[in-house]
């Protein structure tokens, strides 16, 4: 039996189906080039920031078709895009504020055309939209998070700044992004660090429960992440930067989760990071969270100029070129049923509506590959690929012995492969369940 996961306020029936989207992080921290949150690591002041990189973003570069092109072809299925990211600057034309891509050198709304864009190429859309903000004016400034959390002026900055008022203009801005801009089908806020002193902030900073009720009043099916510091109202659970073991869990419960995750070290566009991960680690990522239930958002951080980076254009690529061939084992898919064991180096996911198990291979072994528990139950199995057959024997006790040398291979069955790898990153077998 396939886990059943705790009810939803949101509609996450399309979310568990298409188990893999696109992050984009991207703001005036690409001038930079060097993560976005250098305005934190290097506690650069509003005024030099701003002069540098507010007063000079042009990306002239910029074609929206091109980026949802290359989600698309990448086999993703829908995107988040950070309309505001942490400092403070905002990829759409609000009326709320002057920090805002219209007020640059681009002069123009950038979020608009990347929703519609990505929408024409029948991929969902998804907003994040940041609950710190190192420019607002009413943002209390803390010693956890920030150019100025360790300034000895911090306490003469604070006065007369109000979280309060902080907090009715995140309201005002989450309402134009969800009346202005079509129908959303995401919202990501990040992120609540409420302390045990008080110092941090969380749901009673943010006014957690008037942003929630705002959210779920103008978008009811909206899907919606769980940084708020809510102990309820939320979707899905969101483990960042590394692959759960399993299933994730909420207070004993299996629920609809998705790991967000970058191709390297940093989520804004980083020229000089140099520990990109392979294109085949990433679809074994990719892999291990549907084969735990979960979805994968796999983050791109677009230059300065507008374009995504070479590095990623390249594993977009190869992820596209996997999952051409191999996306029926990932959409629609979950964790294989109780009773079905992965063998060794191998990762299952399963399609309950076609009763088909896929065996993904990460590594490749000789000749013969082992399935415990499957005995009896596979009525044809198939390279999926190419859709060549794989051959497949199950075991009478008495073979036992001289096929496994031990007991459990009674209930299993032998599948005959070819010698050599097939000439993909993870091969897949297509089992037909009876």
């Amino acid at each position: 039996m396939t886990l059943a996961t705790m009810p939803t306020p949101g509609d996450t029936r399309w979310f568990v189906h298409d188990r893999f989207g696109m992050f984009i992080h991207w703001g005036l921290y690409a001038m930079g080039a060097r993560h976005e949150w250098l305005r934190h690591a290097e506690k650069v002041p509003t005024e030099e920031y701003d002069r540098k990189y507010f007063t000079r973003f042009d990306p002239d570069l910029f074609n929206p078709e091109a980026w949802a092109q290359a989600a698309a072809d990448a086999g993703m299925k829908y995107m988040v895009i950070t309309a505001k990211h942490h400092e403070g600057f905002c990829l759409w034309d609000s009326a709320h504020t002057d920090y805002k891509a219209t007020n640059t050198p681009a002069g123009r709304d950038l979020l608009r055309p990347l929703l519609d864009a990505f929408r024409r190429k029948g991929i969902r859309t998804g907003l994040y939209y940041s609950l710190i903000d190192w420019h607002h004016p009413d943002f209390i400034i803390d010693p956890h998070i920030g150019p100025y959390r360790e300034s000895p002026e911090r306490a003469a900055m604070n006065q007369g700044r109000q979280q309060a008022r902080y907090a009715a203009y995140m309201r005002d801005q989450v309402r134009e992004l969800l009346t202005r801009y079509g129908d959303i089908d995401v919202m990501w806020f990040d992120f609540s660090y409420p302390k045990p002193d008080g110092s941090g902030k969380g749901r009673a900073d943010w006014e957690s429960e008037k942003l929630y009720a705002l959210v779920r009043e103008l978008a009811p099916k909206i899907v919606l992440d769980d940084r708020l510091d809510m102990t309820d109202g939320w979707d899905i659970k969101t483990p960042e930067q590394f692959n759960p073991r399993g299933w994730v869990h909420h207070e004993g419960k299996p629920v609809v989760w998705e790991a967000c995750q970058t191709f390297s070290g940093s989520w804004g566009y980083h020229r000089d990071e140099q520990t990109w991960r392979s294109s085949e680690e990433l679809i074994r990522t990719l892999i291990d969270m549907v084969a735990k239930g979960g979805n994968l958002l796999l983050n791109v951080g677009p230059t300065a100029r507008g374009e995504f980076d070479h590095r990623a254009l390249a594993r977009l690529g190869d992820m596209g070129g996997w999952m051409r061939r191999h996306n029926r084992a990932i959409y629609g898919c979950t964790q294989a049923p109780e009773g079905f064991q992965a063998p060794q180096d191998c990762r299952l996911t399963w399609n309950p509506q076609t009763r088909r198990m896929y065996v993904h291979c990460f590594a490749w072994p000789y000749k013969q590959l082992w399935l415990d528990g499957f005995a009896g139950k596979v009525e044809y199995a198939q390279l999926l690929h190419d859709g060549s057959e794989v051959e497949f024997k199950g075991l009478e006790p008495w073979q036992a012995e001289h096929w496994g040398g031990h007991e459990q291979r009674s209930g299993s069955l032998a599948l005959r492969l070819p010698v050599d790898k097939p000439p993909v990153a993870v091969p897949v077998i297509e089992l037909f369940l009876k």
